[in-house]
């Protein structure tokens, strides 16, 4: 299915969110995601299912100043 990640269309196989973190690698911590502007806690990442063109965003949180 097709949704947007981070303003990019992107082609995926997974359904819920937990899967599309393990597809893209992301680490285990620090990072935030939301769905069609809806911010999901990382505790219902199992249980959120994805939409074709769900719209993604991926914060991840980095160190610096």
């Amino acid at each position: 299915m097709k949704v947007t990640i981070n303003n990019n269309t992107q082609d995926t196989v997974s359904t819920t969110v937990a899967a599309l973190a393990e597809e893209l690698s992301l680490p285990l911590k620090g990072v935030a995601l939301a769905i069609n502007n809806r911010m999901v806690p990382r505790t219902d990442w199992e249980l959120t299912t994805l939409q074709e063109n769900d719209n993604i965003v991926i914060i991840k949180a980095t160190c610096g100043g």
